[in-house]
């Protein structure tokens, strides 16, 4: 496998970064997601260098879809490093609340020097950052109690930035998902391709397919024999499986196993944890 920098940098991200870098003046917060299954990876070191000097909330996102044992290591790995760190399914309804308390701890030393001055406190601004498809809009629109920031399967969807207000306390500022200009560290770059972060056609699939399954015999044997139905034997390499994935699924052409296919299928449904859950960082 020739190595190589992957690039994917739309020019909206450009311009993004750059706007992030003058606005995180005016915040007191900074909300830095990151996908559970992948958490060193979906970390833009670009955009934490520009706001490392602010208060920070680190939200580990996905864990509907992570292995919840790398999760809890992870977890202590970031509280080790002094981050205050919540790991979250961003469907649950009790995460606004768990957000909100952490938000006002975190503006706590703001409000005190506020009521000192004999001013009224102010709203916590806090700005949100984090890669494409991170989960950025959807956990605005659960604190929001609106669709205040579309939701799209696709990296890259959100291009603009705005405030939204989320109650009188609490404001908030959603940006678009900024990845760096390029991964140096190309193991990198197959993560974010497989959790959906950057579009997978920059990554041949065969070799992204072929990485993917390696991955699941080494940690996640039990979970790719039981969604698939199959016996995979220790001789067996990644061709003969995908035979046994297409067979077993009736992907065929002219009556072949169809192994594009079947790497599609394998792709898909791990990116919809389907297959189970599932990291690909460890430690």
């Amino acid at each position: 496998m020739q190595e190589k920098n992957v690039h994917w940098y739309p020019g909206h991200m450009k311009k993004a970064t750059i706007e992030i870098e003058e606005r995180v003046k005016i915040v007191d917060v900074v909300i830095e997601l990151l996908d559970a299954r992948a958490p060193l990876s979906s970390r833009n070191e670009k955009l934490f260098q520009i706001t490392k000097n602010k208060k920070r909330l680190l939200i580990l996102t996905k864990t509907d879809l992570a292995d919840d044992n790398l999760t809890k290591e992870w977890e202590k790995y970031f509280i080790n490093l002094g981050y205050l760190v919540v790991c979250l399914n961003l469907n649950e309804s009790k995460i606004i609340n768990i957000i909100k308390n952490k938000i006002d701890i975190l503006g706590e030393e703001k409000h005190q020097k506020e009521i000192k001055k004999g001013m009224k406190a102010q709203p916590i601004r806090a700005i949100i950052i984090g890669i494409p498809n991170v989960g950025k809009s959807t956990l605005i629109n659960r604190i929001s109690k609106r669709n205040a920031a579309s939701v799209r399967n696709t990296p890259g969807h959100t291009k603009a930035q705005q405030w939204i207000k989320v109650d009188k306390s609490f404001e908030l500022l959603d940006t678009p998902g900024i990845l760096p200009a390029n991964y140096e560290n190309r193991e990198k770059a197959v993560n974010l391709a497989l959790i959906g972060s950057i579009k997978e056609n920059i990554l041949p699939q065969e070799e992204l397919a072929n990485l993917l399954l390696d991955y699941l015999k080494k940690y996640y044997l039990d979970y790719l024999e039981t969604r698939f139905k199959i016996l995979i034997n220790k001789e067996d390499n990644n061709y003969t499986i995908f035979q046994k994935i297409a067979l077993k699924r009736g992907l065929l052409k002219k009556g072949n196993p169809d192994l594009y296919k079947a790497e599609i299928l394998l792709l898909k449904e791990f990116k919809d944890g389907l297959i189970g859950k599932i990291s690909l960082e460890r430690f």
